[in-house]
C-alpha cells in the first residue's frame, strides 16, 4: 500500500503490515555461467572452470551482483575478472534458491549458460582455468555441480531439435560432421537416418560436394540463416 507522499517519491515505502522493504530479510543474490564447448577430436561436452581461492578451489565463474547492476553485466563481469573471457552471450538458465545451497549464507545463483568454439575458451587455460568433461566436473561448491547439470541437460533438449543451434561447426559441413558433433553434445550415439531425417529439411544445401576423399563425394550443408556463397 502506498500513501500520496509515497507515490510521489517523497515519502519511504510500506506495505499494508506498515513494514519497509528493509524489514523483510534478504538473500545475497549471486550469479554463476556454465561455459560448455566440445574440444577438437573429442566426443563429449566439457565445462570450464576457474580457479578461485582456497577453500574454494575450482568453481565456475560466478559473483555476487552489485548494486544497481544488471544481471547480464555481473556475468559478463564475472566470465572477464574471473575467466579472462569475453565476448560470450549467456541466457539466463535457472534460478537456484535452495537456502542451504550456499555454504557462505543465504545465496540465490541466476545461472547462465552458453555454448562457444573450443578455440574461445583453450586460450585461457594458463593455470587460473581448465575444461572438464561435464561428467566429471569434480567436488565443486555452491552447487555448481547441479548447475552444471542442468545446463547440459538444456543444451541436449535445444540440440535434439535443431542441427548446431550454437553454431560450432564452420561451414559448409556435412551430415556426418554435424552428426558427430551432435553426438558428443548428446553424449552417445545417434542413429543415422534418423537424424538425417530430422536434420536435413532445416539445413540448406550449398552446391558443393566435399572432394579429395575416398567413396561418393558428400553434399556440403549450411544452416539456413546463413548466406549461401
Amino acid at each position: 500500500m502506498r500513501s500520496d507522499d509515497t507515490a510521489n517519491g517523497t515519502a519511504e515505502y510500506r506495505d499494508s503490515s506498515g513494514r519497509t522493504l528493509a524489514d523483510y530479510p534478504r538473500p545475497s543474490v549471486a550469479v554463476d555461467t556454465a561455459l560448455l564447448t566440445v574440444l577438437p577430436g573429442e566426443d563429449h561436452l566439457s565445462a570450464l572452470e576457474v580457479l578461485r581461492p582456497e577453500p574454494t578451489g575450482w568453481a565456475l565463474p560466478g559473483t555476487f551482483l552489485h548494486e544497481g547492476e544488471r544481471l547480464i553485466d555481473a556475468v559478463r563481469r564475472s566470465l572477464r575478472d574471473k575467466a579472462g573471457v569475453e565476448g560470450m552471450s549467456p541466457r539466463q538458465l535457472h534460478v537456484f534458491d535452495d537456502p542451504k545451497r550456499d555454504s557462505r549464507g543465504w545465496v540465490v545463483s541466476v545461472a547462465h549458460v552458453d555454448v562457444v568454439e573450443a578455440d574461445k575458451l583453450e586460450q585461457r587455460l594458463a593455470g587460473r582455468t581448465r575444461l572438464v568433461p561435464v561428467d566429471q566436473p569434480g567436488r565443486l561448491p555452491y552447487g555448481h555441480e547441479q548447475i552444471i547439470g542442468r545446463a547440459v541437460a538444456d543444451v541436449r533438449n535445444r540440440y535434439a531439435i535443431a542441427p548446431d543451434p550454437d553454431r560450432l561447426l564452420d561451414e559448409p559441413f556435412t551430415i556426418l560432421e554435424l552428426r558427430k558433433l551432435h553426438e558428443s553434445v548428446a553424449g552417445r550415439a545417434l542413429q543415422r537416418d534418423t537424424f538425417r531425417r530430422l536434420m536435413e529439411p532445416q539445413l540448406a544445401g550449398s552446391g558443393r560436394t566435399t572432394s579429395g576423399t575416398r567413396g561418393r563425394p558428400a553434399e556440403l550443408f549450411r544452416h539456413r540463416s546463413a548466406p549461401i556463397a
